[in-house]
Parts: C-alpha cells; sequence; structure tokens
C-alpha cells in the first residue's frame, strides 16, 4: 500500500489543508492500491503564492541556462534510474498494459533529451544588426521567462504529459504548479519525490493532484501568468476562454479523432502491423491514436479481414500481465462510455465485425471492454467523429485519393494521422495535404525534435524541441 499523506509544495512535502486521503483503486480488479492527499484552493494559494515569490526573487531564472540545463539533466538522470517503477505504477493506476508503459521510458529520455538540446541551442540573448545601414539604433533581443506556469495534465500517460510541460517550462527560468488528475496521486508523487532530490530553488515547482473545480482555481488564479494544458477539447474551450479573460498566456494540446489513410499500393501486412500500435496504443486511450482507417474500395474487404484478424489477436487482461495488449479503462465512467459508444455504432448502421458491447468474460471486476471494430462505417457517423478513447476502430472506404484527403480532412480535430504507402515520397505528398499537426508515413514513431499540436479543436500552441521551449519565453528587444 502506497500513502502520500502530504502534498508537495514549493518544493518540499508539507501537510495538506484537508486530512483526508482518497483512495487509489486498482482498474483491473477494484482493489486499493494506494491513499494520497488532494489539493483544494488555500493549497493552490499556497502553491501558486510561493511559485509568484520565487519567481519574482529571481534566483532561478537568473541561473545561466547552461546551469538549468545539468540540473533538469539531473533529474532526468534519476527518472531513468527509476524507469521500471515507474512503469508499473502507472500500469497499475491506468491499467495501461506494461508493453506500453515500460516502451515509453525509453520515449521519455528522447523527449527529455531534446529540450535539453534545444536549450543549450537556443540563443538567449542576441544583438542583431540593423536592417537599415543608415539606422543608428542596435537591438538585444533577449528570451524571458513568462512567470508563473500552470500546468494541467491528463490521466492517461502522466510523465509524458509532466515532461512535455515542466521541462521546457523550467529550463526557461520559470516557476511551475503542475496539476495532475486524482487517478495519477502515486505515479505524481513519485515524480514529486524525484523533483524534490533534484536540487531546484525552493518555490519553484509544486505537484498537486486535484479534481476539475480545483484545477479551475489554479486556471484562474491571477498570479499565473500561463497556462499549459493537456486534456479534453472541452475543458481547453474553457480554458481559452478564462485565460482570455485575463490576458494570460496559454498552450492547448487537446482531443484527436486521427485518421490512417491506407493508400492502394502499402504492404498490408506492414499497415496492419503498424496499426496495431498507432491505433491501439495505451488501450485507446490515447490523443493520438489513429482510430479511422481510410481503406481504399479495391482492397477494402482484404483490409477488413486483417484487421479483424489482428483485433481478435490481442489479448486483454491483467496490465501486470507482460502478454497483454490491452488492458482497462482507467475508471468505470470511461468503460461505460466506450461500451456506449460501440452500442452507438451498432444503432447507426455500421457492421460490427468483432468485439461489442459485451465485457469480456473473466474480467467483470475490471474496468474491461472488448475491443471492437466497425466496417461499412460512414465518415458522418458519431462513431467516426467524436473521440471514444478505448480500443475501437472504424473502417471507411474511399474511391481514389483525393477523396481519402477529403475524408481525412472532414473532422473538427488535426491532432495526428498517417499515411502508408510502398512509395515514401507518393505517401509525403499525401501526408502534406492532410490538416493535422503530425503525419506518420509508414509507422514511423512520433519525433521528440519537431513540434507537436493540434490544427483546429486539437489545440493551440506546440510542445517538443526548440519551438516547445520557445512556448515558455517571452521576447524583449532592448534597443541602443
Amino acid at each position: 500500500m502506497i500513502t502520500y499523506d502530504r502534498l508537495f509544495i514549493a518544493g518540499s512535502w508539507t501537510a495538506p489543508s484537508s486530512a483526508e486521503l482518497m483512495e487509489v483503486r486498482s482498474p483491473h480488479d477494484q482493489s486499493v492500491i494506494g491513499r494520497a492527499a488532494q489539493a483544494l484552493p488555500a493549497d493552490v494559494d499556497r502553491a501558486v503564492e510561493a511559485a509568484r515569490a520565487a519567481f519574482d526573487a529571481g534566483e532561478w531564472q537568473a541561473t545561466a541556462p547552461a546551469e538549468r540545463v545539468a540540473v533538469l539533466r539531473g533529474f532526468n538522470a534519476l527518472r531513468e534510474a527509476n524507469a521500471e517503477r515507474i512503469a508499473a505504477l502507472i500500469s497499475a493506476e491506468n491499467g495501461s498494459a506494461g508493453w506500453f508503459t515500460f516502451a515509453g521510458q525509453a520515449g521519455l529520455t528522447r523527449q527529455a533529451n531534446a529540450y535539453f538540446v534545444a536549450a543549450e541551442e537556443l540563443a538567449w540573448e542576441e544583438e542583431t544588426a540593423p536592417s537599415d545601414p543608415g539606422s543608428p539604433v542596435r537591438s538585444v533581443v533577449r528570451r524571458e521567462a513568462v512567470g508563473v506556469v500552470a500546468a494541467v495534465i491528463p490521466w492517461n500517460s502522466p510523465f509524458s504529459a509532466a515532461t512535455a510541460k515542466i521541462i521546457p517550462a523550467l529550463l526557461a527560468g520559470n516557476s511551475v504548479v503542475l496539476k495532475v488528475s486524482p487517478e495519477n496521486s502515486l505515479s505524481m508523487g513519485l515524480l514529486a519525490d524525484l523533483l524534490e532530490q533534484a536540487g531546484l530553488p525552493a518555490g519553484v515547482i509544486s505537484v498537486l493532484p486535484a479534481d476539475r473545480e480545483t484545477s479551475e482555481y489554479l486556471v484562474s488564479h491571477p498570479d499565473v501568468d500561463k497556462v499549459a494544458f493537456t486534456g479534453s477539447t472541452r475543458a481547453g474551450r474553457r480554458i481559452a476562454s478564462i485565460a482570455g479573460g485575463q490576458l494570460k498566456r496559454f498552450s492547448l494540446e487537446l482531443g484527436g479523432k486521427s485518421a490512417a489513410v491506407i493508400l492502394p499500393d502499402a504492404d498490408l501486412a506492414q499497415a496492419v502491423q503498424g496499426l496495431k500500435f498507432g491505433s491501439l496504443l495505451n488501450n485507446g486511450e490515447s490523443c493520438i491514436a489513429q482510430t479511422r482507417i481510410l481503406a481504399p474500395r479495391s482492397r477494402y474487404e482484404e483490409i477488413v479481414a486483417l484487421l479483424k484478424e489482428l483485433v481478435e489477436s490481442l489479448k486483454v487482461g491483467d496490465p501486470g500481465d507482460p502478454d497483454t495488449f490491452i488492458g482497462p479503462m482507467i475508471r468505470k465512467d470511461q468503460q461505460q462510455r466506450v461500451r456506449d459508444y460501440i452500442a452507438l455504432g451498432i444503432d447507426e448502421g455500421a457492421r460490427l465485425v468483432t468485439g461489442g458491447p459485451q465485457v469480456p468474460k473473466g474480467l467483470e471486476n475490471g474496468n474491461y471492454v472488448t475491443p471492437t471494430l466497425f466496417a461499412d462505417v460512414d465518415n458522418s457517423m458519431r462513431i467516426a467523429q467524436e473521440e471514444i478513447f478505448g480500443p475501437v476502430l472504424v473502417v471507411i472506404a474511399y474511391d481514389d485519393e483525393d477523396d481519402a484527403v477529403r475524408i481525412a480532412n472532414d473532422s473538427e480535430y488535426g491532432l495526428s494521422g498517417g499515411v502508408w504507402s510502398s512509395d515514401e515520397a507518393h505517401a509525403l505528398a499525401v501526408a502534406r495535404r492532410i490538416r493535422t499537426g503530425t503525419v506518420t508515413v509508414n509507422g514511423a514513431s512520433v519525433g521528440f525534435d519537431g513540434p507537436f499540436g493540434g490544427f483546429k479543436a486539437s489545440g493551440i500552441g506546440r510542445e517538443y524541441g526548440a519551438v516547445g521551449l520557445s512556448q515558455y519565453t517571452e521576447y524583449k528587444t532592448v534597443t541602443l
């Protein structure tokens, strides 16, 4: 049993405003795996006050960028040393299959290293020559920290979401209040333990598990200068309205309903094997999952048959079992949401190829759903337009390449997507036409040096690498 009866505020563990502890339950069997304190508005006030004081005192932001990089490289080394423990804890909390949480640890290293390299190469201050040789004015252009950052992250991939925000924010010299989901109180408590060992100045970082109401209190706090959010599009719209009213900076990484375009010349076996990971990673509880599969009519039934074979081959069960590919949904309400969408797909007239709304036999105590594949789906159906956030795939037929691009772009979302073809140059040409923030070709993984984020209702702003780091800075120009 893991217990966190204190909150990590301003760099140290302190008594919460409420002594009541929340039980963290396993989504596999509902057993209690831990208890943790939850932040209330009074705790947010303490964290933001400390962050404001630390930022205004200037110690961290005045620290040389190379020294900030060194401190955070030390934190990342601590995270790497605890990788197996982190992965196991996330699986226990979230129900994420072990293959996903353990494989993700190497990704966290690449993600962090891309930020470190960007910080080392960034021109934090440079003098620019006048464009007009006759001008008497010289300009010194500086990159400075924004101030106090409220980083708000979801439950589905907590360490990745936290890394994507706190590392660039701290590298830029900001103070950070990280608001995490109650479901992740244990793994994020471990994150706080590692941050405590990292050697950051007092006040610079707080980690608060809290509910939605307390999260909104944090976002609305007048001493917060920037909000960095990952989560649902609905919540993102609310945050944008609050931030807009206060004229505070914000970046939003929101939902998705990504399309995988399988071109007629694609190697189908390779494509379907790649979609095993691209479409069903993290139990389907992933914003970048390519859950709309666009198939040419000439090969439609062949693709449906291969996807049926794939979906039916996936082991569903205990996320701690190394053979499990699909674990449980994180909560009962999420389980019911996915089952309701499966029933909706049947009602909408889609062909149920495999799966269904029933709970897998023998797994009734957990938050399990049956991986499901629909065919004969029209892109106007709700199961093709709305983010289900579970292991549910829909196959949509297209007539020609223009039709495939039209269908891929016929969505309010634009976060990710994929193109499959034996001709890489041709796949790249199609990828350029898809209105989405990230497109993978033939199953390539998402890179961390290029910017990541969404078009349309999938967000505002970018994460990763130099562009992601820049989201936490302000320009200042001094003329001489």
